[in-house]
């Protein structure tokens, strides 16, 4: 009895000393820790829904990104000249969202004329997308001729005012002008009002669209692009000189006519060499302060080419 009775005692003292608290605090510590020391498995326990979702994006994105580089490689290596065309497509707006790149197979076949260059082109779809373009350009003509007659009286020379004059007549009466009729009027488009410098707004926009160029630009822009289009177009044309048409092909011949105005997709090859000859007798006969008049050239020399010569 007195054993127990001191053994009771000592309980006691030990229950005052060391709390229940403390003894389940410490407990829990050394559970908590057990946890934190245990192995990858137990880890896992503790991770929240938004990093599981994250590790899950980023695996998805992972896996994606190379597929796509294994098909970069396979278009690359086996239809190399596509996946030129492909590359140019998929760096624009079209690649911003997710997996939209897939989607320029489809928009290439639905819009061939916006989305592909000429070499892609089917032979019928060559002739009527040409087709289309010269009839924008067209369009374009019966206003340019409204802006040359409207300038006539701005022009101090009486003889330059009769040759004007009498150029816009037979272009509307369906006459194709003479090169004579056209180089008489050199001095014309060299100082104002028809300089490359003194065009007014409209009449700039009237020749971009001519030209197959944006007309939504500011005209000091349109009248630059103008100018270093024409002059590109005089050096190709002094290069042509000395080389000859009699050495390109017909499909460079036509080529080069209708860059410069003509619809040569419905005209012989030899008619087209005509053409071409006539515009070059004109532009290697211009100065570089005359280039204007060879911007016009576009509308005055290619306007009735089957019609009536006078």
């Amino acid at each position: 009895m007195a054993l127990s009775r001191v053994c009771w005692a000592r309980a006691a003292v030990w229950g005052s000393a060391v709390t229940p608290g403390h003894f389940v605090t410490r407990r829990l510590q050394l559970g908590r820790s057990g946890l934190a020391w245990g192995g990858p498995r137990s880890s896992k326990l503790h991770l929240s829904p938004k990093a599981d979702v994250k590790n899950l994006i980023s695996y998805v994105v992972t896996k994606t990104k190379a597929i796509n580089g294994k098909y970069h490689r396979f278009l690359g290596r086996h239809f190399p000249r596509f996946y030129v065309l492909y590359t140019i497509f998929t760096k624009g707006i079209i690649s911003i969202p997710p997996f939209a790149n897939y989607l320029v197979f489809l928009l290439m076949y639905l819009f061939p004329r916006q989305l592909l260059i000429r070499h892609f082109w089917t032979p019928k779809q060559q002739t009527d997308f040409l087709d289309i373009y010269h009839a924008f350009r067209k369009q374009s003509h019966p206003e340019i001729i409204s802006y040359l007659e409207k300038v006539i009286p701005l022009i101090s020379d009486t003889g330059l005012r009769w040759h004007l004059t009498d150029l816009c007549t037979k272009i509307q009466h369906g006459f194709h002008p003479a090169i004579r009729d056209i180089l008489a009027l050199r001095e014309c488009f060299s100082n104002h009002p028809l300089g490359m410098n003194q065009l007014q707004a409209f009449h700039v926009k009237a020749l971009s669209r001519a030209m197959l160029l944006t007309p939504y630009l500011p005209p000091p822009l349109l009248r630059h692009r103008l100018k270093t289009h024409t002059t590109v177009i005089h050096q190709l044309d002094q290069a042509l000189a000395k080389l000859g048409i009699g050495q390109l092909t017909a499909e460079e011949v036509k080529s080069a006519c209708y860059l410069r105005g003509l619809n040569s997709t419905h005209i012989g090859e030899d008619r087209c060499r005509t053409w071409l000859g006539e515009w070059l007798q004109i532009s290697c006969s211009l100065k570089e302060a005359e280039l204007s008049l060879l911007l016009h050239n576009v509308v005055l020399l290619s306007t009735n080419y089957l019609g009536t010569r006078r």
